[in-house]
Parts: structure tokens; C-alpha cells; sequence
């Protein structure tokens, strides 16, 4: 071919035309005029430099160059639609694919439940997961490299451009004590009630893990053991080596042998969890959107949160 690249409206018509025999056929089957469907061939035979029909006393036929294009047109009919069917599937929710990220604890319960219930209603959709911290996620985001995350942002960092936050809920946490503890009964405590623990925590720089509020407000823990994983954490707790923040998400997988009592929000105020998207989320990301507020909401009533607890 040479030229412009040629409307797939002009293999519509040559199709149509090579497919009837002639062109008032193929115009009534298109709902066109006749002149309109000869000058779309028209059109297609000046773009192709090729006589694409032979024109008989009743009706035509193709030519040489005409056979050498049918495969071709029918190849890009074909692939519209197959393309339209892949859109109109993304448009429903019949198909497509939603790549989520999410850090740690949300994946004990908040997220798990919400992609359930997608699964439920959209099993067509593909669902991807990575884990990882809110700001790796956040970056991927913005980088176009996921279509949404669950995350809890530093409160004094703006979100990065073309990430936009949904509230989810404010997420109270909770001190993991052994069985035998003095303090295993009490509704809530004070951090300065708990000063002389041992406390467990996950790096050596405090500013990074949970305690970051409550060290900018002066407390500094003792912290003899660094534990990575929560496993490894609430196995030590309940050894009796030392006691550990948990995040309430993270309260329905903690063992039986640990008692979880809520912190004072003076003393660590609560995680405000988001959902984050781009200003435009696709079709899946919107509707995941909304599984995960209604995953939320029923989170808000489940042991570790406070009664009334606060919404998104």
C-alpha cells in the first residue's frame, strides 16, 4: 500500500461489496447509499494504487489485486472485533485485569475480604497483588504501574502527583501481651503504663515502624529483640519475651496464646488507612473502590476497633 494508512470503514465496504456481488447489495446491507459504498471503494482502490473490482454488467468481482486484499481486510475486520469485544468487556467488569498493591497488615483481613467479594461479582477480572511499604506503592502509582493500592501515607507528605487518596478508615493499634500478663484484661492502656517493657519491634530505627508518632512525642521504648515478620514478633510475645504494637487489621491472625488491648490514641493516634488511585481509575479499580469501602465499614465492627470507631 502507499499513502495514508487506510479507515477500516473502507474495508467494511470492500468486504461488504466483495462478500454481495455487487454494490447496491452491499449498500443495503451496510444501510448506506450506493454511491456512498462506490466511493468508499473508490477511496480504497486509490489508497491501494490497485483496481480492486471488476465491474460487470450485473454486479462485480474481484480482481487479482482484489483476492490479494480479502485475507488482509478480513484479518483487520476480524481484529476490531476482537478489540471492541476486549473494551466492551473492560467497560462491564467481564473481563480485564486490576493490579493492586498493598502493604503488610492490610493484607490480613481488609484486603483479602474486599478481593473475595470482587472475586464474587467480577469473576472475569484478573486480580494481581503485590505487597510492599505504602510509599513503593504509591511511587508505582504515579508511575502508572498499578490501578490501585491500599495504603497509610505519611501524614505530612502530600500524596505524588496523579495519585489521588480515598479514605478508608482511621485504624486504632493495639499492644500484643502474653496470656499472663498483669495488664492481659485491660480495655486500653498508656504507653507510660507499659514503660518498663521490653518492647519488640520490627527495625532499630523507631521512626520507621509504628512507634513513629510516639517517638516524635518523646517516648523511647526499651528494645531488646528486632523481629521482622509478625510471626516471629507474637511468637515472642508469647514466650513472655516482651510485648509488641499491633495494627487492629492485623488483629483477627494474632494467636491464642496473645492478648490484644487497645493504646490510648493520645499515646499513638490512629493510622488513617486510603485507598489510592489516579484522578481517572479504570473500570475494575472504581468498582474495587467500592468493595473496599463496604470491606471497611464491616472492619469497624470487628474486635480491635472501637465501637463508633471512626469512618472514612
Amino acid at each position: 500500500m502507499v499513502g495514508m494508512p487506510v479507515s477500516h470503514g473502507l474495508y467494511e465496504a470492500f468486504l461488504a461489496v466483495a462478500r454481495e456481488g455487487s454494490f447496491t447489495a452491499a449498500a443495503r446491507v451496510l444501510g448506506y447509499t450506493q454511491s456512498a459504498v462506490s466511493r468508499q471503494v473508490q477511496a480504497l482502490e486509490d489508497e491501494t494504487a490497485a483496481v480492486l473490482f471488476e465491474r460487470l454488467p450485473r454486479g462485480v468481482r474481484l480482481t487479482e489485486a482484489g483476492r490479494v486484499l480479502l485475507p488482509h481486510a478480513e484479518a483487520v475486520r476480524d481484529r476490531l472485533v476482537a478489540a471492541r469485544a476486549e473494551l466492551e468487556a473492560l467497560r462491564t467488569l467481564e473481563g480485564g485485569l486490576l493490579r493492586l498493591g498493598s502493604f503488610s497488615s492490610a493484607n490480613a483481613a481488609l484486603v483479602p475480604g474486599a478481593q473475595a467479594v470482587f472475586r464474587a461479582r467480577h469473576p472475569g477480572v484478573a486480580v494481581t497483588r503485590t505487597e510492599g511499604p505504602s510509599v513503593k506503592h504509591l511511587g508505582l502509582l504515579a508511575a502508572g504501574e498499578l490501578d490501585l493500592a491500599v495504603v497509610s501515607p505519611a501524614v505530612t507528605a502530600p500524596p505524588p502527583e496523579g495519585v489521588v487518596l480515598h479514605h478508608l478508615l482511621d485504624e486504632p493499634m493495639l499492644v500484643a501481651l502474653a496470656r499472663g500478663h498483669a495488664r492481659a484484661g485491660r480495655r486500653a492502656v498508656r504507653l507510660a503504663e507499659l514503660a518498663g517493657e521490653e518492647w519488640i519491634v520490627g527495625n532499630e530505627r523507631l521512626e520507621d515502624t509504628l512507634f513513629r508518632p510516639a517517638v516524635a512525642a518523646g517516648f523511647r521504648p526499651r528494645t531488646g529483640l528486632i523481629a521482622h515478620d509478625w510471626i516471629a514478633k507474637l511468637g515472642a510475645v508469647a514466650a513472655g519475651l516482651g510485648v509488641t504494637l499491633v495494627p487492629a487489621l492485623a488483629a483477627a491472625s494474632v494467636r491464642r496464646d496473645v492478648t490484644l488491648v487497645r493504646i490510648h490514641p493520645d499515646d499513638v493516634p490512629y493510622r488513617r488507612i486510603h485507598a489510592a488511585t489516579p484522578p481517572v481509575p479504570t473500570a475494575a479499580a472504581t468498582a474495587f473502590l467500592e468493595v473496599l469501602r463496604e470491606t471497611a465499614e464491616a472492619l469497624r465492627g470487628s474486635p480491635g476497633f472501637p465501637r463508633g470507631g471512626r469512618a472514612g
